[in-house]
Order: C-alpha cells, then sequence, then structure tokens
C-alpha cells in the first residue's frame, strides 16, 4: 500500500509535534555552557591522554586525501562551521579521545576523490553523499539526512566536479533503513525528476515500523543521546562519532523504484551500464542494510558496517539490539569476496580506505572487534558475570592491538554497552539474583534507600566527600535516589547535576557525554525545547494500514476501551494514482481493551465501514484539507454506526513528548 490513513490521527498528532519539532530545533533558547571540569577529571583525562598514540595521524592524512574543493560559505553553513570552535589543543571538559575524533571530523570540508569515476561530498551532513559515474549520468550513493543539505551538496558538487558537470543524477541508491541516508530524497528529485530509486531489500517497511510503536520515548531519549538542546561549545557537543552532526530541515523519503536483495543474499544488477554487486546485510547496523561492490572499479562500498570508530550494537536512544555476531560475518563475507581484488574501501561515514593491503587490515579489525564483542560477553557471561558488571570486565579481554587502532574506539558504541546487548540479546535484562526480580518502583525503592543511608543529609555528606574524591559513579548512583524520593532537594540537584557533568567530560562515548550534559542542564534548567523527530510527514505518508492501526493500538487505554465492548470498523482506501487504480481494505476490531487490525480481500460485517482515498490522506496530512471536508464534499464516507470510529478514538491518549527522565521539582 502506497500510501496510508494517517490523517485519522497522525495529522492531528505526530504532525503538529515534528512541525514544533523541527521549529525549536533550529531555535535553542537557553544559554547553558555548564561548569568548568573538576581537577578529578582534568587528571582522568590527561592519564588517559598519555595511554594515547597521537603521534599516529595516518586517519588524518586519509580524510584529507584527494581534495578537489573546498566548502563555499553557503556549504560550510549547513553544518561545519557551527563547529569552528574545534581547535588543536584539548580542553580540559573533553577527554582527549573523544576530542581527536571531533578534530578528524573537522577535517572533511568538501568534495573528494574517492577514485576514478567515483566522488563524495563530506562535511554537510552526519552521513557522506557519494557520486559514481555511470554511462548517461550520475549515480548519487546514500543522500544526507535532509532535502535542503542534499541539495545544496549537489549542487556545490556538479560546480566542481572535474567530469561530467553536464550529466543528470540518473539513479539514487539507499544503502539502508537509517534516515541520515535517504533523508535527502526529495531534494535530488526536485533537481531530477527521472531520477530512478534503488534501496536494500524490505527498506520502506523498515524506515516506516523502525520509530513508529515506540516512537514517542525514542524521540524524548534521543534528544539525550545526540545532545540535541544542548550548545555547541567545550562544555556541550563536540562531535557526533560518526561526523560532526545532523543538518537541519526536513526528513523526506522518496519510495524505490526497486528493493534489493528480495531472494538472496547476493543479487547483481547493472544501473547506468555500471555493474554493482549487491549483498544483503541486513540484521546489522540496520534492520535493512545491502554493501556493494563495483568490480570494474575495484571498489567496495560497505555502508554503514565499517566507519573510524565501532559502532552501536545497542544504541542508547532505544532500538532492538543488533546482532554483532553477524554483523561480524557479514564484514568476513565481504573479505571472502572481494578481499583479493578491493583497491578501495568507502562508505556512509568517514574516509575510504586505499590500498588491498590497507582495506583488508582495516576489515579484520572491524570484523574481529564485532566478534570480540560477541563472544567475550557471552563468555564472560558463561562464567557468571551479570549485565551490570559485564560492561566493565569487558575491557580487560580486548586485545592490546584492538585498543591501540583508533578506528575501532567507543565513539558511538561503547564496549560497555555493547557488552550489555550482547547479554541481554541471549539473556534479557534479569541476571537471576533473586533481589533484582522484582524490586519496588523506582520512587519507592529510593525514598527506602535514603532512610536506609540515614536521611538526605546524611547522604550529602558522603557525597560531598566523594565527590571531592573524583568518584562520580557511584556519586551519581547514591544522589539520583535522593533526587528521585525528594526532588525539591535542590542542594542534591546541583550537586547531582556537577557529577553528571563530570562524567561527560571524561566519557569517551559522544553519546554518553550527550546523556550525561543533557541530565545535567535539565537537573538545573529543566526540559528545553529542542526534541528531533525522523517522522516527518513525508516519510510517514509510506505507512501502510496495518502499520498505523499497530501505532494507534499502542495509544489505546485499554480500561477505557474495555466498557466501551466490541466494535468492528472496515477501512477502504481507494487507490486512484495514474499507474494503479485498486482498493485495499483493512478489518479493525476493538475487543476486550486491545485493538487488532488484519488486511482482508473484502468487506467484512462490520459496525461501519470508512472510505477515502490515498491522494487525500497525503493532502490532510499536508494540511491541504481536512477529514471533516472529505465528509461534506463527499469524498470520504462512513457507513452504518457513525459513532463507530469516534468510539474507538476516544479511547486514545495523547504521548507526552517532554516525559520526565531525571527528575523535575
Amino acid at each position: 500500500m502506497k500510501k496510508s490513513l494517517i490523517c485519522l490521527v497522525i495529522s492531528l498528532t505526530v504532525s503538529a509535534q515534528v512541525t514544533a519539532a523541527q521549529h525549536e530545533h533550529d531555535h535553542i533558547t537557553v544559554d547553558y555552557h555548564g561548569k568548568p571540569a573538576s581537577q578529578a577529571t582534568i587528571e582522568h583525562n590527561q592519564a588517559l591522554a598519555a595511554t594515547l598514540n597521537f603521534d599516529d595521524q595516518a586517519a588524518f592524512e586519509r580524510f584529507s586525501r584527494n581534495k578537489i574543493a573546498t566548502f563555499d560559505e553557503a556549504t560550510a553553513k549547513i553544518l561545519r562551521a557551527e563547529f569552528s570552535f574545534i581547535s588543536d589543543k584539548i580542553p580540559d571538559s573533553v577527554n582527549p579521545s573523544l576530542y581527536r575524533q571531533a578534530q578528524l571530523n573537522m577535517v572533511p570540508n568538501g568534495l573528494y576523490k574517492v577514485t576514478d569515476g567515483i566522488y563524495q561530498i563530506r562535511g554537510t551532513d552526519l552521513s557522506n553523499l557519494t557520486l559514481i559515474k555511470g554511462k548517461t549520468g550520475w549515480i548519487v550513493y546514500d543522500v544526507l539526512l535532509t532535502q535542503e543539505a542534499a541539495q545544496q551538496s549537489i549542487k556545490f558538487a556538479f560546480e566542481h566536479l572535474p567530469e561530467g558537470k553536464d550529466l543528470p543524477v540518473v539513479a539514487m541508491i539507499y544503502s539502508h533503513s537509517h534516515a541520515d541516508h535517504f533523508g535527502g530524497a526529495r531534494g535530488i528529485q526536485a533537481l531530477y525528476p527521472e531520477v530512478k530509486v534503488y534501496g536494500s531489500h524490505n527498506i520502506t517497511s523498515e524506515v516506516i515500523d523502525e520509530n513508529v510503536l515506540a516512537g514517542n520515548v525514542m524521540s524524548r531519549r534521543a534528544a539525550y543521546q545526540y545532545g540535541a538542546t544542548l550548545g555547541k561549545h567545550d562544555h556541550g557537543i563536540v562531535d557526533a562519532a560518526l561526523a560532526k552532526g545532523i543538518s537541519k530541515g526536513e526528513i523526506t523519503y522518496v519510495k524505490p523504484d526497486y528493493e534489493l536483495n528480495q531472494k538472496n543474499k547476493w543479487e547483481t544488477l547493472t544501473i547506468d551500464g555500471l555493474e554493482m554487486v549487491f549483498m544483503d546485510a541486513s540484521g546489522t547496523e540496520a534492520a535493512s542494510e545491502m554493501i556493494t561492490y563495483i568490480p570494474s572499479m575495484n571498489a567496495l562500498w560497505s555502508a554503514e558496517l565499517t566507519y573510524d570508530g565501532m559502532h552501536n550494537i545497542y544504541t542508547l536512544r532505544g532500538a532492538k539490539v543488533r546482532d554483532s555476531l553477524k554483523w561480524s560475518k557479514d564484514i568476513n563475507e565481504m573479505i571472502n569476496a572481494f578481499g583479493d581484488d578491493v583497491k578501495v574501501l568507502f562508505g556512509s561515514h568517514s574516509a575510504p580506505v586505499w590500498g588491498n593491503n590497507a582495506v583488508n587490515y582495516y576489515l579484520r579489525m572491524q570484523r574481529d572487534n564485532y566478534g570480540l564483542v560477541h563472544n567475550q560477553s557471552l563468555r564472560l557471561a558463561n562464567q557468571g558475570v551479570v549485565i551490570q558488571d559485564i560492561g566493565d570486565a569487558i575491557m580487560d579481554t580486548i586485545p592490546e592491538q584492538v585498543q591501540q587502532e583508533w578506528y575501532t574506539n567507543g565513539y558511538h558504541g561503547t564496549y560497555s554497552h555493547n557488552a550489555k546487548a550482547v547479554y541481554n540479546m541471549y539473556l534479557g535484562y534479569f541476571d537471576m539474583n533473586p533481589a533484582n526480580l522484582n524490586p519496588l518502583t523506582t520512587k519507592a525503592e529510593a525514598t527506602k534507600f535514603v532512610q536506609y543511608m540515614g536521611g538526605v543529609d546524611n547522604v550529602m555528606t558522603k557525597a560531598k566527600q566523594d565527590y571531592s574524591q573524583g568518584e562520580y559513579r557511584f556519586v551519581a548512583t547514591a544522589l539520583n535516589k535522593v533526587v528521585t524520593a525528594e526532588p525539591q532537594y535542590e542542594p542534591a540537584r546541583q550537586l547531582l547535576a556537577d557529577t553528571y557533568e563530570q562524567l561527560g567530560y571524561q566519557a569517551e562515548g559522544a553519546g554518553w557525554r550527550n546523556i550525561y550534559l543533557t541530565g545535567a542542564q535539565e537537573l538545573r534548567v529543566g526540559i528545553q525545547p529542542g526534541t528531533p523527530k525522523t517522522a516527518s510527514a513525508d516519510v510517514l505518508s509510506e505507512m501502510d494500514m496495518p502499520t498505523l492501526f499497530d501505532f494507534l493500538a499502542v495509544k489505546v487505554d485499554s480500561i477505557k476501551a474495555a466498557k466501551l465492548g466490541n466494535i468492528n470498523l472496515n477501512v477502504v482506501t481507494h487507490d486512484t494514482g495514474a499507474n494503479s487504480q485498486h482498493t485495499d481494505y483493512l478489518f479493525v476490531e476493538m475487543s476486550n481493551g486491545n485493538l487488532s487490525n488484519i488486511s482482508v480481500e473484502k468487506l467484512k460485517k462490520a459496525d461501519a465501514t470508512l472510505t477515502l482515498n490515498k491522494q487525500d490522506v497525503v493532502n490532510v496530512l499536508l494540511g491541504q484539507t481536512s477529514l471533516q471536508a472529505l465528509f461534506a464534499s463527499g469524498a470520504a464516507t462512513i457507513d452504518g454506526d457513525q459513532q463507530a470510529f469516534s468510539n474507538i478514538m476516544s479511547t486514545m491518549v495523547e504521548f507526552n513528548p517532554h516525559f520526565e527522565i531525571v527528575p523535575l521539582k
């Protein structure tokens, strides 16, 4: 189903939130800089710096290689200009390894040549925009996060390409189902309306599904992980691990004309005269993902299976745990399939790797790193190490040669939370300690802890002493109990904020830093606007009917719904597009407080039947009409019980996009 019935609810909730979030993200209102690094943090970071091999400048040389043109002011303004504060000197308030990554990600600053016929724009967004020369035009691989960034990047590229400036973009390929790889699609399509679109296996379904059912809580958590409300300075965001950060603008999606790898792991296509070999890597970094080899160029596209750093097995914003063993095995497939012939490795993030030996070494190191995370986490678990301890324990299992390579470091995914992800994937959250089976709720538990510890004043006395000695991890645990039990107690709030801040300054992972610093900010000044949402109107317009009603089912207050008894509804959507004319039927049933749905071939006996055109769904979503106007004009109808749908809708709750994470006053 191409479009969906989003207008009925999404237009009233998600679209409004998206518009507000996009506006808020552009206008952060708090002038917040935080406090300096403590002496304990300075000493921690200096000690770490002494162990790092800053003499290894190979990555900086790779990231600088083959630059054709440096960004003009308009192109730099998309993203890069906001990070002009990054300097050669490492500040006390940033982990030195993370700051080195921040320096490295400042290098991409223009149009680069990968190899003959392949070029990249690097530095305008979280991802790279790649141009591959075909027989009659250009193939664009991954198209950034927003249409604004994509258009400006393409325009800059075509001003400076050393060949093919007059050729059109004839094909667009999405490597996987994350927004920073497809979000600029309409920007490219607007410039080249005839462009043909390709995507990884099942990408449209995964794009729509990933952030919908748990979308509200994911968005709130994402604001923490990506520091959406933090300032860009030495006490705030310094880097996004994969690149400097994300562009601002509208996230869009053009549904592929063809989705790849639908029958088996390997598929070879000729796109604009260029043979491309695709390998399905779904279930690694993304639920839908593929890598690509171009035999005529001896060039291997690794999508996001590799970048200069370690990726997330579990992403902190919240998502299904990824399979680190499959990740390692799929990199091994790449090595064994193309390792003998490959001359250059390039991908969605970071800079290429040139030379057969260097590519194979890089891939093996990445393969072994994800393999170590999987295998050593399970070895530790099988020896009885529990989930709370495994993040520390795994650090003792990583060989020195892996730790010494910069591009295995935990800037995006850390060994700590990735090890916990492996544990959780196989064994779940429960460690079998009976004390952890059924603990009190967080508020009740915190209150009891504070009582057991002798009251707030006693905890504060001990916390101040531990804080002065740099024992921030336990201070955070203890003071979180105090602030949860007594959120109005300002001294504890301020000391906990100070503690989170120092933990953030020490963190190597960009996400860890942002989470700690956002927690500190919210303790001090409350929740700020700026929560990003990838579920734009353009993306959500591709949601199919069953997924929409799955989303609605999550919003149902089951106790309220149970009092209404059983309600049945047919939903009929006509597709009257130029290329197809057909009708889709969905049977929706509310019973026992639960809302279920199923696609059917024809109308079933129901309390009511709602009918409308798919294009009208889009028009409502875009604010060009309303459901009431469609009823008035006869473009939409409801037959049978006129209150059936309204009764279903009356059970829906509205999610609070700004729910509490750290205790609020």
